[in-house]
């Protein structure tokens, strides 16, 4: 996991652990679309004061993980099918690469525990655990991404993955992927053999398919 999603640091300051624990419930689908919070819950939920809770607040909708409203009223964004088709598209572009340039950098360390991380997504698929699933495939796609040594990509991605969390958690707690980790498998395989070419397509089908689960009456 990310250091930047660990809500469990005591030495942070209040608003940054704040910031780092709803980070991460709004990454994974802990919280849905269209979720209302209030500056006044959060703090009460973390025995803070308000200032701490309205700096996360602050910084998570400028990340674009939640919305402000003329009124006022913050909410998770409700993504329209334009959105997820743009936001699946940067997916598409940039994480094939940030994989090819992890590739040169990769061990047997990290290739087993990228297998370790796709047996727990198996699991949670077989549990119908939407959060579980999305936490580890995101740790499945992030492990692999260090490796590239590419910062400023890989910021941009996470961006992309906050705003979803809340949309996929709500449409993959309907749908069942019982092949969703097949890609994961193909892309350590490609790892594995030096593939360059394969392990792009590998995580580009793997984005490509979480698209269609995203948008309704697609499959």
């Amino acid at each position: 996991m990310n250091p930047k999603d660990r809500p469990t640091e005591t030495a942070l300051p209040a608003h940054e652990h704040v910031y780092r624990t709803l980070r991460a419930d709004v990454m994974h689908g802990v919280v849905l679309p269209g979720q209302a919070l209030t500056i006044r819950g959060l703090a009460e939920r973390f025995g803070v004061s308000m200032t701490p809770a309205r700096e996360a607040m602050r910084r998570l909708t400028a990340e674009g993980a939640l919305t402000l409203s003329k009124t006022g009223r913050i909410t998770t964004p409700m993504l329209s099918v334009e959105r997820i088709e743009e936001l699946a598209s940067i997916r598409a572009l940039l994480e094939p690469e940030l994989a090819a340039r992890a590739q040169v950098r990769v061990h047997m360390a990290l290739i087993e525990r990228l297998q370790n991380i796709n047996a727990v997504i198996e699991q949670m698929i077989l549990r119908n655990d939407s959060v579980g699933y999305i936490r580890s495939n995101l740790e499945f796609h992030r492990t692999l991404y260090l490796r590239a040594q590419a910062p400023a990509m890989l910021a941009i991605v996470e961006t992309v993955w906050l705003q979803m969390g809340p949309t996929m958690s709500r449409l993959y707690s309907s749908r069942q992927r019982p092949n969703a980790a097949r890609n994961h498998r193909i892309a350590v395989a490609a790892l594995m053999a030096g593939d360059e070419t394969a392990l792009k397509q590998a995580i580009a089908t793997d984005v490509t398919q979480g698209l269609r689960m995203l948008i309704p009456n697609k499959v």
